[in-house]
C-alpha cells in the first residue's frame, strides 16, 4: 500500500512545530523548511563540521568508525522524519514539564563553546549503559544529544521521539526495530532526566477563545511520575469537591495554496441535482473531492465527527451512478448496487432517509436492511442501494455469494465508522472487507493507489470546548446529577443506562417535562416517542435532551455542548464494570458544535477524580487501532468454510493475509504474542497464521462443526456449522448446544438451552432487574434457576411486556430457529414440532395455546375474548362463513409403492385459504412438510415450499412428489404433517396406512448407459430406429450414412420435425431414423401409409423413458406395432434398449420378449469401472445452492481429473455462463490459470475470433466450454469439435447433452439434480433416467479404461440418489395422464370405435401390464378381475367424456359406439391436445383481428409447457412495456403471457432480456405453425373467410418475422424503416413510387443493376447484393383457371375455361354458366417463371419449403367455400379444388386467393365470375355417381 497521501491543508503538527520562534506567525510545512535552511547556512552548520567536530581529537581507526556511525545517524535521522512529522503532541517526564516551544523560546542561542556543556550533561545521564570510557562508543549519543539541542529540526525529532517512547515499548519497538533494542531502554530509563536537563522555562500567558486569559500549567497525575503536557490555554478549577479542566479548540488552520473551494453550479448535472439547496462543498470535501468524484480508488477518510463524511460517501456514490449513465440521460440501475454499511441500526434509518431523499431526483432506490427492516428478494433487485449494519451484511454474504443478483454485482462498498475495528463488533467489518476483496478481481498493487486523508482537530468545522469535570466525593449518582451543569444553548446529556434515563423522566412525564425544554431519548422508548424528541430537539423546541451514548452513533442531532454524565459502563463478558473508551467519547464529543450555527461547541465530561488522568492521557496520545479479530476467529473460519470460499488450511492462511489482525500483527507482533525471533524468521508470519488456522479448525471439529483432516488439511463443512453460519451463531453456543440438546427436550428444556447461550452475556443484571424478576417470576409458565434473565424475558412474551425489553425476541428468535434448523436435520420429529411451533411463539409474542386469531391485529380484544370464551375454533369459524378468519388447510395424499423398498407420495394441497394481502402479503406463504415415523422417532423426508397466492386465487392445487424408503416388517403408519413457517394454528397431519398397501415383486437384477447399445442397432437395416432427441437422431445419421449407407449401400433418411422427407424417399428407405413424436404421427394413419406397414424391426433406444413424460408416446408406439402386427398377420420385430431396470420382466413381456431375448445386467456391470461420488447441500433456495457448488466442483475436478476431459452438467443456460465464470475466478488464483487449455494460445485465439457468443470467447480462453440450446449451430460445433479433440479439457453443457451427442469424458460432475419447470412454477427432480445417463457418459469403453462421477444434489435426497445409482430403476408407466389424446388418436384412425374397444387397446399398453403388478402407484386397491374391470371402465369413460367435452368425439345414444368428429381428426392430425381444440372451438370467430387471433393461437395448450423461469416475470414484464399489443399485467409469469411476448417481440424486432428468450422463440416458432394450420382447419370447417386469411396471414407473419402492416420490401436483408424512402417516386429513377415486393420486382425486371441504383446511396454494396438475392429468388407465379364438372346439355364432364379477369362483365360470355347446388371442380395451374425452392426466411430458426394456400370463397357473404395446401410449386403444379354452387340462382362472384405461407405481400386474388342456373338433375346424378367412382378406385 502506498503512503497516504496529505495536502498542505491536512497535515497534523505537533506542538512543538507550531511556533519555532518569539513571532506569531504560522507557516505552512514548505515554508517552515525554507527557514531552517536559512538558519543553517546563517550558523555554518554544515556536515563536514559535524563529523570534524566529532572526530578531531581521535585516532584513525576511531574516526572512521564514527564516520560510519554518523552517516548510519543521518539515515536514521531522515526516516525518522518522514515517520515522526505527523506527532502533534508531547509528552515529557520528570519532576516538571512545559510548552516544548516555550522552552525553546526561552533557551539563548548557544554559542559553539557551550555545547560541550548540554554534552557532558547527557553523557552522564547516558553514561551507566551507553558510554564505555574506554572507547569511542559514547560518539552516537552525545552527537545525536547535540544535534538535537543545536538545531531546530532535529530537536523537534527528539522530542517527537521522546512522545512516541512515552507511549509503549511496543510502539519503540515498532519504530526503530531489533537494532535499537538498547537505546529504547536507556532512554526510556533515562528519559525523565535527560527532559529536565533541557526544561526550565516558566509558562506564559494567553488567551483562548472565550476571551478569558488563564494560566497555562501542566496538569500533574499526582500518583504518577509522569507529567502530561496539554496544548496551551487551559484552565484549571481545582477544589475539594471537584477539579475542572478545559481544553481550549485549536486555532483553524489557514488554507493553503492547494486548496481551492468545490462549488457546486461547477460540478456537472447529476452532482447539482443531488446536492440542490448547497452552494458549494465544506473545506475537507473539496479536498478529497477530485479523488472520490472522478476515480475509483479507495478511500480512508480519516475526520471528526461532523466533518461532513457522509457528504463525501455522496460523492462516491454519484461517481458509481455516473459509470452507468447512458446516452440521454438512462441508467442502467440492474448492472450495479452500493452497499452502506452503518454501525447501528439508528443511523442505518437515518442513512437510508438521507440518500433516498437526495438521490430521489435521480430514479435511485434506496432500501434499508437491518434486523428490522427485512427485503423480500424482488425488493433487493429493484434496489440499487442498501443500508444495512456490519452483522446483516455479514449473514447476506454468507449466504448469497455467488449470485449475480446481490453480492457479485456490488460495485461499491461504503464503511462507516470503520474504526470500530479496535472494538468488539470490529471482528466483524474484517470479515466483511476480507470478502469483499477475495470476491471481486483486485488488480495487482501496483496498478492502483489507495488514497487516505487525514484531518486534525485544527481542520474541525465546528471547533470543541472541551472540559474535564471529576468529582473527588463520588458516593452515589445523585453527586453526578450535581455535576451536571445545563449552558445557556441547546444541550444534549448522555448516560450510559436506560432506567438512569428513565429516573429523570419516565414516558408518562414526557407531557410535564415538555414545556420546560428537557427531553428524554433511549431504546426502550417506543419507535414513535423517540422519532418525537428527535423531531422536537432538532427544531430547537427541546433545549435539553437527556439519551443514552447511542444516540451518538445513531441519529445525527448535533447541539451546542454536550454533556457525558459518567464514565462507567457494564461490561457483560467481563462482568464488572469498565471505563467509557476513547472512541465513544469522541463520537460523543463529535455532537457537539453546529457548523451552520455555532463558531465552536462545547463538550463537557463528568468522571470521577481518579478518571481523570486517564481521560487526559487518551486526549494527548494517538494509540493505534488494534485488530479484535482472533476472538471470534473460530466464528468466522465456520463462516468461510460453510461459504465454501476456504475449504483447506492453505486457503484459510491466505484469508487471513486479507484481515486487519494481519497487518496489525506485522506491524506490531508483540501485542499479539509473537515474539521478536519468531516475527524475524517468519516476516510474512505464514507460520504463526497455520497455528492458528490449525488450533480454530480443531476447536470447529470438536464441535462437529466441520469435518477436519489434519493429514491433508482439508476442512468439510457439517449441518452444524452451515447452521451456525447462517444464522450467525457462536462457537460457545454450538458447545452449549452439543451438550444440552437431546431430541426428547421439552419446552422449558428448550428455554434453558436458549437462556445459556453465549448471544445473551451482554445481558446485565442489576439491582433494579432482580426486582423485575421476582415480580415476573410468578407470572411465567416455566422456571429455571439458570440464566433467569434471558429465561424470563422469552417467557414474558405473552405478559404486558416492559418496552425497554422489546429486542430480546429478536435474538431469542433467531437462536430457536438454529435449533429448529438443527432437529430437523437430526430428523427428531417431536423436537422439530416443538422448536417451530416455539419460533411461532417468539415471532407472534404469543403462546401456541391462546386463539390463532389473535395473531390478527385488526381484530379487537373484545371479540377475541368472546370467541374464546365460546370456544370456537378456526374449523368451526370457517363453517360459519365468516370472511377474513384465518387459514386452514388440508392434505390429501396418494402413496404408491415405486419397489419393495421404496415408497412413492403425491401430496395435493386442498386449500381453503383466505389470503388478505396485507396480513399475508402479495407473493405467498412458507410452509414445511415432513413425513414422519412416530414410532421410530424419526423424519424420512422434509422440504419447504411456497404457496404462491396465485394458486389460492385460482383454486389450483400444489403437488409435492418424493419417494421414502419403507422397511420390513411394514411400519403401522406415517405421518405426514404440514405446518406453516409463520402462522400458529396452521397445521395439518395426514395419516399414511400401510395395512392396504400392496407392494411390487422383487425382481433379481438392459444394458448401463456408457455400454454402447447402440451397437446393437447397426447390426441390423430395414428398420425404425427411435431416438429420443433429434440432437441424438442427428448423431446416429452422421454415424450411418457412413457405416450403412456408404459401407452396405442402404438408404438411411431421417425424420424429424427439423427435417421432413418426401413420401417418395420415405417409402425407398431401408432405415428410417426418428424421434418418438414424429413416428406416432406418422403411425397414426397406417392404414394409408403402406411404409408404416411393412416396418419388420423397431429399434427403441432409452425405452425406460417410458416412466417419463415422453413415456406415452413409445408406449403408444409400441401397443400400435403390436396391433398392426396383429391385424395385417405380418410380425415385427422390437428391440428395446435402456439402462438397468428392476421390473425388465414385465417391460419384456410387454414386448413379447421370452427369456431368451431378455438381457438385464446390473448397474454395476459396466465395460468401464464408474467410481461415484454423492455430495449433500444444504440451503432452501437454489440459486445460492448452486452457487456453493462451483467451488467443490472445482475441487473435484482438481482431485479427479486434472488432466484429462470432464463433463459438467447443470439445469440452464444460465447456469452454464454462471458456472463457468466461477471456475475461471477459481483457475485465477493458481500458478497456471490456464492449465485446462491444451492449445496453443495463437491458435485458440484465431478460433474464438470465429465465435459469436461473447461468454464462449472468454469461457475458451481458459479451456473451459459451454454447450447449450441457446448458442449458435456454429459456435456448438466449435465447442464440440474442441473437447473431443481435447484442446479444452472442461465442457459444462445443459443435461440434454446428455442424451445427444457421445462427448467422452474421464470425469462427470452433475451439478445439481432440479430444474425449473415452468409449468409448476418450481423447481423438480430430474427423472432418476436423466442422472443415469449424465453418468454413463463418464468412462466410455473406447476412449477411457476408468471412469468417475461426482453428483452434488440437495442435501435431503442425498439417501434416495444413494440408493437409486447403486440398484436398478423400476419403470413404471406414464400414460394416464394424457390417455385421452391417444385415445382420440386411435377413434380418429378408425382403431377405436366403441367403450369395448377402447377398453381392448388399454390391455396393449404397458400401463395394464403394471396395473397388475403394481396396483398401489395407479391408486388401483386390489388386482380382483372386478376391480380391475371398474378401474378400466371408469378410466375410459372418463377419457371419452373429456373429448366429447372438447368437441372431439361424439358418444352415440347407445352410450357405447362412438364416432370421431372434425375436431378431433384435426386433433389427430395436427398432433394436438385436445384442450387445444377445444379453445378453438370456442375462441374463434367468424371475423377476427390478427391481434386476437394472435392471443387464441398463444392460449394453445402446446405452449404451457415453455419454461418460465426464475424471475422471468420481471423481464415480461420489461418486455411487455416495448411491446405494442397488451397483455394482461397479472400474468407475467404464465407461459402464454410470455408466448405472446415473444411473438410480438419476434415480430418487432425487439431486443430479448437474454440468450433464453432467444432459445425460447425458437421452441415457440417451431410449433407456431402447425397450430396456426390446425386453426385454419377449423376456421375452414366453420366457413369462416376473414378469419382464414387472417390465419395466412399470421403465418406469413410468423414466418418472416414482421407485422402486417409493415411495409413487405422490410423483409429484405438489411432493408430498415429508414431506408423506405429509396423507392419513392423520383428516387433512382422511378416514375411511380414502390409500395411492396410485387412492385419492386416489377421494377427491376430481373435487372440487378436498376436495383442497386436504386439502394446505391444507403446499403453497401455486399448489402445490396444479398437483398438483390433474395428479391431474385422471391416466387413468381403464373396462374390459370378451368372449371370442371357435369352441365346438363353435355353427356360427359367436361372442362371450360374462367373468362379472363378484366373483361367486360356486361357481356354475358364474360360469365361461366353453373347449375345451381351442384358440386364443381376449380381447376388451378400454377406456373412459376422463376427458379426457388427453400423459404427465404432468416428469423425462422428452421429451413422451410415454400407453400401456398388456395382459398376460394364468397366475399359478399364473407363464406368460406374451399381451401387447399399447395407444397412448392415446380414448373407446372396442378390444383384441384371442389365447391358447391348456390342455391339461388343468378350472377355471383367467386375470390380465388393465392397466398404465400412464407412471404408477405407476394399474395394474388382472381376473381371467377358465375352466372347461377336451374338445377339439373341429371348433372347432379352424374356428377355424384363419378364421385362414387373415384372414392371406389382410391379405396
Amino acid at each position: 500500500m502506498s503512503p497516504p497521501r496529505l495536502t498542505g491543508a491536512l497535515r497534523s503538527f505537533s506542538s512543538v512545530s507550531k511556533k519555532e520562534d518569539l513571532s506569531e506567525q504560522l507557516y505552512d510545512l514548505k515554508a517552515k523548511r525554507l527557514k531552517r535552511q536559512e538558519l543553517f547556512a546563517r550558523d555554518g552548520l554544515t556536515w563536514q563540521k559535524i563529523v570534524h567536530f566529532c572526530t578531531e581529537h581521535q585516532d584513525k581507526s576511531q574516526q572512521q568508525a564514527a564516520s560510519q556511525e554518523l552517516k548510519s545517524l543521518l539515515l536514521a535521522a531522515k526516516q525518522m522524519g518522514k515517520e515522526l512529522h505527523l506527532s502533534c503532541v508531547c509528552v515529557c517526564v520528570g519532576e516538571t514539564s512545559m510548552k516544548t516551544s516555550e522552552c525553546l523560546k526561552a533557551r539563548p542561542r548557544q554559542r559553539p563553546g557551550d555545547q560541550f556543556a548540554v554534552l557532558s550533561v547527557t553523557a552522564s545521564i547516558l553514561k551507566p549503559t551507553l558510554i564505555d570510557e574506554g572507547s569511542g562508543c559514547c560518539v552516537v549519543p552525545l552527537i545525536l544529544t547535540s544535534l538535537l539541542v543545536y538545531s531546530f529540526p532535529m530537536r523537534n525529532v527528539f522530542f517527537q521521539v521522546l512522545t512516541v517512547f512515552s507511549c509503549s515499548c511496543l510502539q519503540l519497538f515498532e519504530l526503530l526495530g531489533p537494532e535499537g533494542l538498547d537505546m529504547i531502554s536507556t532512554l526510556l530509563q533515562r528519559r525523565a532526566a535527560i527532559v529536565d536537563s533541557l526544561l526550565r522555562i516558566q509558562p506564559d500567558r494567553t488567551v483562548y477563545p472565550s476571551g478569558k486569559a488563564h494560566g497555562s500549567y501542566p496538569i500533574l497525575d499526582k500518583s504518577k511520575t509522569c507529567e502530561m503536557l496539554l496544548p496551551e490555554g487551559i484552565r484549571r478549577d481545582n477544589c475539594k469537591m471537584y477539579e475542572e479542566v478545559e481544553i481550549p479548540p485549536n486555532e483553524p488552520m489557514p488554507v493553503g495554496f492547494e486548496e481551492k473551494p468545490v462549488y457546486i453550479s461547477d460540478i456537472d448535472e447529476i452532482g447539482q441535482l443531488v446536492f440542490k439547496g448547497m452552494k458549494r462543498l465544506n473545506r475537507i470535501q473539496s479536498i478529497v473531492f477530485e479523488t472520490a468524484y472522478n476515480t475509483n480508488e479507495n478511500l480512508l477518510i480519516c475526520a471528526p465527527t461532523g466533518a461532513g463524511k457522509t457528504n463525501i460517501a455522496m460523492l462516491t456514490v454519484l461517481h458509481e451512478i455516473r459509470q452507468h449513465l447512458q446516452p440521454g440521460g438512462v441508467i442502467k440501475k440492474d448492472e450495479f448496487k452500493i452497499v452502506y454499511v452503518a454501525p447501528m441500526k439508528a443511523l442505518a434509518a437515518e442513512m437510508t432517509n438521507y440518500f433516498g431523499k437526495r438521490l430521489e431526483p435521480l430514479g435511485i432506490t434506496v432500501k434499508e436492511l437491518t434486523g428490522d427492516m427485512q427485503l423480500s428478494k424482488g425488493e433487493i433487485l429493484r434496489t440499487q442501494m442498501l443500508v444495512t449494519t456490519p452483522e446483516k451484511w455479514d449473514v447476506v454474504t454468507r449466504k448469497s455469494v455467488g449470485d449475480v443478483a446481490l453480492s457479485q454485482i456490488v460495485r461499491l462498498l461504503i464503511l462507516d465508522e470503520v474504526h470500530l475495528l479496535h472494538e468488539d463488533r470490529g471482528p466483524v467489518l474484517e470479515s466483511l472487507v476480507a470478502r469483499t476483496i477475495r470476491q471481486v478481481s483486485v488488480p495487482p498493487p501496483s496498478s492502483y493507489t489507495e488514497f487516505t486523508y487525514t484531518v486534525g482537530g485544527r481542520e474541525s468545522l465546528c471547533p470543541v470546548i472541551i472540559s474535564y469535570f471529576s468529582l473527588k466525593c463520588f458516593r452515589s449518582s445523585n453527586k453526578l446529577n450535581s455535576g451536571v451543569f445545563l449552558k445557556e444553548l441547546k444541550t444534549t446529556v448522555f448516560i450510559f443506562a436506560c432506567s438512569a434515563t428513565i429516573q429523570r423522566s419516565r414516558n408518562k412525564q414526557m407531557k410535564e417535562m415538555f414545556p420546560e425544554g428537557f427531553g428524554i431519548h433511549h431504546a426502550g422508548m417506543l419507535r414513535s416517542d423517540r422519532s418525537l424528541m428527535e423531531s422536537m430537539f432538532s427544531r430547537g423546541h427541546l433545549k435539553v435532551l437527556v439519551c443514552t451514548a447511542t444516540l451518538a452513533w445513531g441519529v445525527n442531532l448535533p447541539a451546542h455542548a454536550v454533556i457525558i454524565k459518567g464514565t462507567q459502563i457494564y461490561d457483560a463478558k467481563r462482568g464488572a464494570v469498565v471505563d467509557l473508551g476513547i472512541l465513544d467519547v469522541m463520537q460523543i464529543f463529535g455532537r457537539a458544535g453546529r457548523p451552520q450555527f455555532d463558531k465552536y461547541g462545547e463538550g463537557t465530561i463528568i468522571t470521577t477524580h481518579d478518571k481523570l488522568s486517564h481521560y487526559l492521557t487518551l486526549l494527548t496520545q494517538q494509540n493505534a487501532i488494534e485488530s479484535r479479530f482472533l476472538d471470534s476467529l473460530a466464528d468466522n473460519l465456520n463462516a468461510e468454510i460453510a461459504l465454501g470460499t476456504v475449504t483447506n488450511v492453505e486457503e484459510a492462511v491466505k484469508w487471513l493475509s486479507y484481515t486487519y489482525l494481519y497487518v496489525r500483527m506485522r506491524a506490531n507482533p508483540l501485542a499479539y504474542g509473537i515474539n521478536h525471533k519468531a516475527s524475524q524468521m517468519d516476516p510474512a508470519l505464514e507460520l504463526y497464521r497455520k497455528d492458528l488456522v490449525v488450533e480454530s479448525g480443531r476447536k470447529l471439529d470438536k464441535a462437529r462443526m466441520i469435518r477436519f483432516d489434519e493429514r491433508t488439511g482439508y476442512f468439510a463443512s457439517t449441518d452444524l456449522g452451515r447452521t451456525a453460519s447462517h444464522f450467525y451463531i457462536k462457537y460457545n453456543t454450538i458447545e452449549t448446544f452439543n451438550e444440552h440438546f437431546n431430541p426428547q427436550g421439552t419446552e422449558a428444556d428448550i428455554l434453558s438451552i436458549v437462556s445459556k447461550a453465549e448471544e445473551f452475556e451482554q445481558l446485565k443484571v442489576s439491582y433494579s432487574y432482580q426486582i423485575v424478576q421476582n415480580k415476573w417470576a410468578h407470572t411465567v409458565l416455566l422456571f429455571y434457576p439458570l440464566n433467569i434473565k434471558i429465561h424470563l424475558l422469552v417467557q414474558t412474551l405473552d405478559v404486558e411486556p416492559l418496552v425497554m425489553f422489546f429486542c430480546r425476541p429478536q435474538n431469542a428468535a433467531r437462536i430457536v430457529r438454529a435449533l429448529f434448523e438443527i432437529a430437523l436435520r437430526k430428523r427428531w420429529p417431536l423436537m422439530t414440532r416443538r422448536l417451530l411451533t416455539l419460533c411461532k411463539v417468539i415471532d407472534k409474542r404469543l403462546w401456541d395455546f391462546a386463539h390463532p386469531l389473535r395473531q390478527f391485529p385488526n381484530l379487537s380484544p373484545v371479540v377475541l375474548r368472546r370467541l374464546e370464551e365460546k370456544k370456537l375454533t378456526v374449523d368451526k369459524l370457517k363453517e360459519m362463513r365468516k370472511d377474513d378468519i384465518g387459514e386452514c388447510r388440508g392434505l390429501s395424499q396418494h402413496c404408491c409403492a415405486t419397489l419393495a423398498s421404496l415408497l412413492c407420495i403425491r401430496v395435493s394441497d386442498g386449500i381453503m385459504l383466505f389470503l388478505l394481502t396485507a396480513v399475508h402479503g402479495s407473493v405467498g406463504e412458507p410452509w414445511w412438510l415432513w413425513v414422519e415415523d412416530a414410532m421410530n422417532d424419526h423424519i424420512y423426508h422434509s422440504e419447504y415450499f411456497l404457496l404462491q397466492k396465485k394458486q389460492v386465487v385460482s383454486g389450483e392445487p400444489q403437488h409435492i412428489v418424493f419417494t421414502i424408503p419403507i422397511f420390513e416388517p411394514l411400519p403401522s403408519q406415517y405421518y405426514i404433517r404440514a405446518v406453516s413457517d409463520r402462522w400458529l394454528g396452521a397445521e395439518a397431519v395426514c395419516i399414511i396406512n400401510f395395512q392396504d398397501l400392496i407392494l411390487p415383486e422383487r425382481h433379481l437384477p438392459a444394458v448401463p448407459a456408457g455400454s454402447r447399445h447402440e451397437e446393437f442397432c447397426s447390426m441390423v437395416v430395414s428398420v425404425v430406429y427411435i431416438a429420443p432427441l433429434k440432437a441424438l437422431v442427428r448423431e446416429r445419421i452422421e454415424d450411418w450414412k457412413v457405416r450403412i449407407e456408404e459401407k452396405l449401400g442402404k438408404n438411411v433418411v431421417e425424420l424429424t420435425g427439423d427435417v421432413t422427407p418426401d413420401m417418395r424417399a420415405i417409402a425407398k428407405a431401408d432405415l428410417i431414423v426418428t424421434t418418438p413424436e414424429k413416428w406416432d404421427g406418422v403411425s397414426r394413419s397406417w392404414q394409408n401409409r403402406s411404409y408404416v406397414q411393412k416396418v419388420a424391426i423397431l429399434i427403441i433406444d432409452e425405452i425406460h423413458l417410458l416412466g417419463e413424460d415422453r413415456g406415452p408416446v413409445l408406449e403408444v408406439i409400441v401397443s400400435r406395432t403390436n396391433f398392426i402386427s396383429s391385424h395385417t398377420s405380418k410380425s415385427v420385430r422390437v428391440v428395446g434398449l435402456s439402462t438397468a431396470l428392476a421390473n425388465a420382466r414385465d417391460l419384456a413381456d410387454w414386448l413379447g420378449i421370452g427369456q431368451v431375448g431378455l438381457f438385464n445386467f446390473r448397474p454395476s456391470v459396466r465395460p468401464v469401472p464408474l467410481e461415484v461420488h454423492i455430495h449433500g447441500f444444504p440451503g432452501q433456495h437454489y440459486c445460492p445452492r448452486m452457487a456453493s457448488m462451483n467451488k467443490p466442483t472445482f475441487q473435484a475436478i482438481r482431485a479427479h481429473s486434472p488432466a484429462k476431459p470432464v463433463l459438467i452438467f447443470v439445469s440452464s443456460r444460465r447456469q452454464t455462463r454462471l458456472t463457468a465464470l466461477d471456475l475461471i475466478a477459481y483457475l485465477a488464483t493458481e500458478d497456471n490459470p490456464k492449465q485446462w487449455l491444451h492449445q496453443d494460445e495463437r491458435e485458440i485465439e484465431d478460433i474464438i475470433g470465429t465465435v459469436r457468443d461473447s461468454n464462449l470467447k472468454l469461457t475458451l480462453a481458459f479451456g473451459i466450454g459451454m454447450h447449450h440450446a441457446g448458442l449458435h449451430e456454429r459456435d456448438r460445433k466449435t465447442v464440440e469439435e474442441l473437447f473431443v479433440n481435447c484442446k479444452i479439457q472442461v465442457l459444462i453443457a445443459t443435461s440434454t447433452l446428455a442424451w445427444g451427442v457421445n462427448f467422452p469424458a474421464h470425469l462427470v460432475v452433475v451439478k445439481g439434480t432440479e430444474y425449473y419447470d415452468g409449468k409448476s412454477r418450481r423447481y423438480v427432480d430430474y427423472p432418476i433416467t436423466d442422472v443415469l445417463q449424465m453418468m454413463g457418459r463418464a468412462g466410455r469403453p473406447q476412449f477411457d479404461d476408468q471412469g468417475k462421477a461426482v453428483i452434488l444434489v440437495h442435501d435431503i435426497k442425498k439417501d434416495f440418489y444413494k440408493k437409486f445409482l447403486y440398484e436398478p430403476f423400476p419403470v413404471e408407466s406414464s400414460l394416464l395422464d394424457v390417455l385421452s389424446d391417444h385415445l382420440n388418436a386411435e377413434i380418429a384412425a378408425g382403431t377405436i370405435s366403441s367403450k369395448q374397444d377402447a377398453m381392448d387397446y388399454i390391455t396393449w399398453t404397458y400401463l395394464f401390464r403394471r396395473l397388475m403388478m403394481n396396483p398401489s402407484y395407479y391408486s388401483l386397491e386390489d388386482v380382483s378381475h372386478e376391480s380391475i374391470n371398474r378401474y378400466l371402465s371408469n378410466l375410459v369413460e372418463r377419457s371419452l367424456r373429456d373429448l366429447e367435452g372438447s368437441y372431439c368425439i361424439e358418444i352415440k345414444e347407445d352410450d357405447q359406439s362412438t364416432e370421431p368428429l372434425t375436431y378431433g381428426r384435426i386433433a389427430s392430425y395436427y398432433y394436438l391436445k385436445h384442450q387445444t381444440i377445444r379453445t378453438f372451438k370456442e375462441r374463434l370467430r367468424a371475423e377476427l383481428p390478427i391481434h386476437e387471433l394472435l392471443s387464441v393461437l398463444t392460449d394453445a395448450e402446446e405452449y404451457a409447457e415453455l419454461p418460465v423461469r426464475h424471475n422471468e416475470d420481471q423481464l415480461n414484464s420489461q418486455l411487455a412495456q416495448q411491446l405494442p399489443l397488451q397483455v394482461n399485467p397479472h400474468s407475467y409469469d404464465s407461459a402464454h403471457t410470455k408466448t405472446h411476448l415473444l411473438l410480438q417481440a419476434h415480430f418487432s424486432h425487439a431486443q430479448l432480456p437474454c440468450s433464453d428468450y432467444t432459445t425460447d422463440t425458437k421452441t415457440v416458432l417451431d410449433n407456431a405453425i402447425r397450430i396456426c394450420q390446425a386453426m385454419l382447419d377449423v376456421a375452414a370447417n366453420e366457413g369462416w373467410l376473414v378469419t382464414a386469411i387472417s390465419i395466412c396471414n399470421l403465418v406469413q407473419m410468423i414466418v418472416q418475422g414482421r407485422w402486417l402492416h409493415d411495409s413487405s420490401l422490410l423483409t429484405l436483408p438489411h432493408v430498415e424503416q429508414r431506408h423506405l424512402g429509396l423507392f419513392r417516386k423520383g428516387q433512382g429513377g422511378l416514375d411511380e413510387p414502390i409500395e411492396g415486393l410485387p412492385e419492386l420486382i416489377a421494377a427491376c425486371n430481373g435487372k440487378e443493376s436498376v436495383f442497386s441504383a436504386m439502394v446505391a446511396r444507403e446499403l453497401h454494396p455486399s448489402q445490396a447484393a444479398q437483398a438483390w438475392a433474395f428479391l431474385s429468388h422471391l416466387p413468381v407465379l403464373e396462374v390459370e383457371m378451368s372449371m370442371k364438372g357435369w352441365w346438363e346439355e353435355s353427356q360427359e364432364q367436361t372442362e371450360r375455361p374462367i373468362p379472363a379477369a378484366g373483361a367486360n362483365l356486361r357481356k354475358e360470355s364474360s360469365w361461366l354458366d353453373v347449375h345451381a347446388d351442384q358440386e364443381y371442380v376449380l381447376q388451378v395451374s400454377l406456373r412459376r417463371l422463376n427458379l426457388g425452392h427453400k423459404a427465404q426466411a432468416p428469423r425462422f430458426p428452421k429451413a422451410k419449403d415454400e407453400g401456398w394456400f388456395l382459398v376460394l370463397g364468397e366475399v359478399d357473404r364473407r363464406e368460406l367455400l374451399a381451401v387447399k395446401r399447395v407444397g412448392y410449386v415446380r414448373n407446372h403444379t396442378a390444383v384441384s379444388m371442389a365447391f358447391y354452387t348456390p342455391e339461388r340462382t343468378g350472377k355471383c362472384i367467386y375470390t380465388l386467393y393465392l397466398i404465400s405461407d412464407s412471404y408477405l405481400g407476394l399474395d394474388q386474388q382472381y376473381d371467377v365470375h358465375l352466372n347461377v342456373t336451374p338445377a339439373s338433375i341429371a348433372a347432379q346424378v352424374n356428377s355424384e355417381v363419378s364421385h362414387s367412382v373415384s372414392d371406389l378406385s382410391l379405396g
